[in-house]
Parts: structure tokens; C-alpha cells; sequence
């Protein structure tokens, strides 16, 4: 530790303070002391190099292997760190310890991010913000793995591969295209609640700060006497919300396209700590039975005049990382992290999710992901008999037996933590999907959108779906007047501006054209 902290420091200083400056000796990823850093190994001043320079080897070995596979999705990202403090009891809902008591504390690491882009894009486009918080609790990592919207595109995982692939690059002209985005969410009408709230004011938050944060997902919850209610979480954010206008947005993206991760870097050096107030929906198994729709489609909301915000506590974020690529990079989250008092709820895309996050982590990360330092328990320890694989840290857990159960070892799993039971039936088949994606998408428009904000929307879908085929404008329309016809309208009549400023372009060019040629 004090190593890190000379290197630090004398990081900062000026160039003539570091020459009288105490520095310590130069070594290899063995240890060994470095001669000459700045230098290769020849025969003469001129000759060949040597295949014994191993300062060279380790050097340039290490460079072409410094950069691992970016995430699929949430490429661009930026973190720090903090503490979670309770402030309200809501043990009558969940057991876990982190929840034990008003004023307790647990750690906190936070990474805010964009979703489709890759990691050298910019923070101001127009895209869905990741908001991962990981709660470092005495019961293990517990993982909130949400967005800064309330509702997600797609109500069924095995389509989420066709819509990250749909905003991203066309694989013939490696350009984003209108055509792949806007083909795909038209012939998929439950991404209209997503896409109604992505191309609203919120559609480019004012950096990070000025955000809230979503589970998405439900939960089930259990307390102490194993009573069972299911619940979402929301973390709102302390600074109030703050947006971009797309013109702004266009502005800043060309003059300082990290402004989201400045902004928050920014605001926690200078010790304006940025926090956001964690609050739960609570609905329980009666209810659930007699909702008008499914209460675990990702794609709809539960209206807070009917389940209420109850707050829980606050997370304040006071420290950058140190290193970007250790704490940033690195940090892994998984909707599978869940400590006891927290189960599964009969969300599908959940359940894709906790399978296909873990997985990438062990591609990206190696199969020891959770050994690296970011990722590890801090409140409890890894004892779960797994051994060796690349990168595998620390003692290896020891040399107790390697299988279960045994007679040799400490080890012991406990009853107390098995899952609650639960009851499912049904077909097993491909489902057709009955569900209702115009509803709450019309709710969204007409009642929570004021009359400039309703243009707004219309005015950036149309911006956005003018460089798609005419076909698929129709289509989108028709999906935005199944919604309700004065959207539908809006957007045509955008549309149709568009294009007759289009064509008088066109005109005018031909005009200039002609006057050249005489």
C-alpha cells in the first residue's frame, strides 16, 4: 500500500520536482531490478537485437495482451465507489443482513455506462444508461444490475441477441444503420413503452449524476418468518434530473465526447458526492393474482398510485477508482448475485440474465473472475471448493478436500439458506405472446408526458426513422397510432417535413447546378 501511494504522488509532481524526488528501483513482473528501461539489448549501437533481452520481451509480451474482449453490450462505462446506509426498516419485507437496521452501513462500487456503443464512443448519444450497483455485504456481493429507464425493449431473452444487433454496426458497411434499428423495432411492437421513454427528454441524461436507476427486473423478497412479497427497486437520484437537448448533446459530443465520465470524476474530487436514495415497490403473492397483466413482463411498469415508493436507504458515491482498468474495467456484475432474502422472480429475461452475465465474465474475465480484487467479497469469503483454472489467486483455498460432501473438511452447507419452495405449472411449448404492448406505452404518452414533451418525442423518432426505407416508416407509424393516433399523426407529419426539406434541398442544388453549367 504504501508503494501505491509514492507512485501516486509522485505522479502529480512537476518535472523539477521529480528529479530530486526519492524514487524506488525499477523491476520486472519477477521483482528483478531493471538496468535500462528505455534501451533494447544489441550487438553495437547499430547491430541486431538479442532474444535473451527479457526487459524487451516482458515489455512488449505484456502490451500486445493488455486489452481483453469488451462486453457485448455496456462497453463505455465509468464507476466509483461508496457506502449504502439504511434509513428506513423494511425487515418486515426481507431478511438480508444489509437491510439488519436503520444507520447500518455496507460498501458500495457503482458503474454507470451506454449501451450499444463500443468503449471509444461517445457518452452523449441517444441509448439506454446501464446503472450496476454492487452492495459488499457480510452475506456475500449482492448485485443490482438495472438501467435509467423503468421498462426494457424485449419481454423474451432469446430475442435480445436481435436487438443488440439491430443498433449496432451493419456487417457489410460497418456504419450504424436506420434500416436495422428501425426494422426491428417495428416488427417488434413490444419495444414501444422502451422506445416512447428512449426518444423522450430522458433519452440523454445530463451525465451520470443527474439520473435514476431502475432494477428492471422483480424480486422476490422473504423475512425472517419466510413470508414472501415480490418487489422492484428504484434509485432516485439526490441531484434531481437533469437532461441534454439533442442539439446540446450534438455540441458536446464534438468537443469533449467523455463528458458523462468528466462530470462525475469531476464532482467527487471536488467533493460534491453524488447520491441517490434507494427506494423498493412492494406487491405481494394476492395481488399478483389479480393484476390485469403479467407483473413480471420486463416491458411494463407498476404504477406507483397502486404500489408506492417505500424508501429504504442511501447510497453516496465519495471515491474515484484508482485505476480504471482494475476497478472499472474489470468489475463484474451478475442479477445471479443475490444474498439471502433475495430470490428469483418468474422473469424470463431474468433468468437469461442470470446465466448469460456470468458467463460472459468468465469469457471476458477468465473462469477466477471473482478472485480479482473489484469483484471479491469483502463482508464474507469465497468457500466453495473450486480450485485452480487460469488466474486463480490467493491460496487456492488451501489444501482442504476438493469434492462434497467429504470427512475431512470444515465445510458444511446449511438448510437455513435453501431457496423458499414454489409451485409452477403449465405446457411446455414456444408460447405465442398474448400480451398487451400498447396500453401502457398510451399512459406513458398522454398522462405522464406534458404537451412539448409529447412533440419532442415525435420530432426525435421522426429525426431518427427518416433514414429508413419507406416501408418500414409505415410500419413504425402504424405501431405509433396503434398507440394512439394523435402519435402516429405527430410522427408522420414529422416525417413529411422531413422530406419536403428534402427535396428542396434536391431543388436548389439542381438550380445551382444549371446556373454553374451556363
Amino acid at each position: 500500500m504504501a508503494s501505491k501511494c509514492l507512485h501516486s504522488a509522485q505522479y502529480q509532481k512537476t518535472g523539477q520536482e521529480a528529479q530530486s524526488a526519492q524514487f524506488e528501483l525499477l523491476t520486472s513482473a519477477n521483482g528483478i531490478p531493471i538496468g535500462n528501461k528505455n534501451r533494447s539489448l544489441t550487438v553495437g549501437p547499430r547491430g541486431p537485437m538479442l532474444l535473451q533481452d527479457g526487459v524487451f520481451i516482458e515489455e512488449m509480451a505484456h502490451f500486445v495482451r493488455e486489452r481483453i474482449p469488451e462486453r457485448v453490450a455496456h462497453a463505455r462505462g465509468s464507476g466509483a465507489f461508496g457506502t449504502f446506509e439504511v434509513t428506513h426498516d423494511i425487515t418486515k419485507y426481507c431478511k438480508a443482513k444489509v437491510f439488519e437496521y436503520i444507520g447500518k452501513k455496507t460498501p458500495v462500487a457503482v458503474r454507470f455506462s451506454t449501451t450499444t456503443g463500443e468503449s471509444g464512443t461517445s457518452d452523449l448519444v441517444r441509448d439506454p444508461r446501464g446503472f450496476a450497483v454492487k452492495f459488499y455485504t457480510e452475506q456475500g456481493n449482492w448485485d443490482i444490475v438495472g438501467n435509467n429507464t423503468p421498462i426494457f425493449f424485449i419481454r423474451d431473452p432469446i430475442m435480445f441477441p436481435s436487438l443488440t444487433h439491430a443498433q449496432r454496426r451493419n456487417p457489410q458497411t460497418h456504419r450504424k444503420d436506420p434500416n436495422m434499428l428501425w426494422d426491428f423495432l417495428s416488427l417488434c411492437p413490444e419495444t414501444l413503452h422502451e422506445v416512447t421513454h428512449l426518444f423522450a427528454d430522458r433519452g440523454i441524461p445530463d451525465g451520470y449524476r443527474h439520473m435514476h436507476g431502475f432494477s428492471n427486473h422483480a424480486f422476490k423478497l422473504l423475512n425472517a418468518q419466510g413470508d414472501v412479497v415480490y418487489a422492484k427497486f428504484h434509485y432516485l437520484s439526490n441531484q434531481g434530473i437533469k437532461n441534454l437537448t439533442k442539439e446540446a448533446a450534438k455540441t458536446l459530443a464534438g468537443t469533449n465526447p467523455d463528458y458523462a465520465i468528466k462530470d462525475l470524476e469531476e464532482a467527487i474530487k471536488r467533493g460534491d458526492y453524488p447520491s441517490w436514495t434507494l427506494y423498493i415497490q412492494v406487491m405481494t403473492l394476492d395481488q399478483i393474482k389479480k393484476m390485469p397483466f403479467n407483473p413480471f413482463d420486463i416491458t411494463k411498469v407498476w404504477f406507483h398510485e397502486e404500489f408506492p415508493l417505500i424508501p429504504v436507504g442511501k447510497f453516496t458515491l465519495n471515491r474515484n477508482p484508482v485505476n480504471y482498468f482494475a476497478e472499472v474495467e474489470q468489475i463484474a456484475f451478475s442479477p445471479h448475485n443475490l444474498v439471502p432474502g433475495m430470490e428469483p422472480s418468474p422473469d424470463k429475461v431474468l433468468h437469461a440474465r442470470m446465466f448469460s452475465y456470468p458467463d460472459a465474465q468468465r469469457y471476458r474475465l477468465g473462469v477466477n473472475y471473482l478472485q480479482i480484487p473489484v469483484n471479491s467479497p469483502q463482508g464474507s469469503k469465497a468457500a466453495n471448493l473450486q480450485r485452480d483454472g487460469f488466474m486463480a489467486m490467493g491460496d487456492n483455498q488451501g489444501n482442504a478436500p476438493n469434492y462434497y460432501p467429504n470427512s475431512f473438511g470444515c465445510l458444511r452447507d446449511s438448510r437455513e439458506f435453501v431457496e423458499k419452495p414454489s409451485c409452477v405449472c403449465g405446457d411446455m411449448t414456444r408460447h405465442e405472446d398474448t400480451e398487451d404492448n400498447f396500453s401502457q406505452a398510451r399512459k406513458f404518452y398522454i398522462e405522464v408526458l406534458c404537451e412539448d414533451e409529447r412533440q419532442r418525442v415525435c420530432e426525435n423518432i421522426a429525426e431518427s426513422l427518416f433514414g429508413a426505407k419507406g416501408l418500414i416508416q409505415k410500419r413504425a407509424v402504424k405501431n405509433f397510432t396503434d398507440v394512439h393516433p394523435d402519435y402516429g399523426r405527430r410522427v408522420q407529419a414529422e416525417l413529411d417535413k422531413l422530406e419536403a426539406a428534402k427535396q428542396a434541398q434536391a431543388t436548389q442544388a439542381l438550380v445551382l447546378q444549371k446556373v454553374t453549367v451556363h
